[in-house]
């Protein structure tokens, strides 16, 4: 897939926009076939750092010991240290709000037993636990900064239950350069990571919020 083509299929989808009340998501669609989802290794739940930032303010929670707690406080937009994790334990309604409130949640290595313990029976559920392959897994003398600068331009795909791989790409006010290069980056990493690549793909879209998809491919 060019860039050229997506930027064509943009143009057509803006085209057709009924302006709303809000601002409007663009949403990557990849419809997937030829492989069988009973099978593991069909699975795929990849981490994809995108060229520039979807329109959409990224919260990130940092879980720590004294080490990082420090710069998690000036950094992530909530931290909790190993000595606070005494208030959680227990508390599904505390907990199951965090998972609201936060998009990722970074935990310093040594810690992770009891980041398990404490948080692990809800965010594990809603996919929310500290996932290392999003590097949010992290040493005590880790830079916070550059990871959560990271994060706002990170997606996730996965294909688990149904063969098809959605994810938010930008919002409507980014440029249809801006939004090109995040679908071009998501799609060639989505294709690299199916057993047969382009051929697996049997239909790649993108659509506003509340409109109709375009096809790219």
């Amino acid at each position: 897939m060019e860039k050229a083509q997506i930027k064509k299929a943009l143009e057509e989808l803006r085209k057709n926009v009924v302006k709303r009340k809000f601002k409007q998501s663009v949403d990557f669609a990849l419809s997937i076939k030829d492989i069988d989802l009973k099978k593991t290794d069909g699975h795929i739940d990849i981490f994809v750092t995108l060229p520039h930032q979807t329109g959409k303010q990224v919260k990130v929670c940092g879980l720590t010991g004294g080490e990082l707690t420090p710069q998690s406080k000036k950094e992530c937009h909530f931290t909790i240290s190993n000595e606070e994790f005494k208030n959680y334990a227990g508390n599904k309604k505390a907990i199951k709000k965090l998972a609201d409130q936060y998009d990722y949640f970074v935990a310093q290595a040594n810690i992770m037993p009891e980041v398990a313990k404490t948080f692990g029976g809800i965010l594990g559920p809603k996919r929310k636990m500290p996932n290392p392959k999003a590097g949010c897994v992290v040493p005590p003398n880790v830079n916070l900064k550059l990871l959560v600068e990271k994060l706002q331009k990170t997606v996730r795909l996965t294909m688990k239950t149904e063969l098809a791989m959605k994810a938010k790409v930008g919002s409507e006010d980014l440029s249809d350069d801006d939004l090109a290069d995040n679908i071009l980056i998501l799609y060639n990493t989505a294709i690299q990571n199916l057993p047969s690549e382009r051929n697996n793909v049997k239909k790649a879209t993108i659509k506003f919020t509340m409109g109709k998809p375009v096809k790219l491919q």
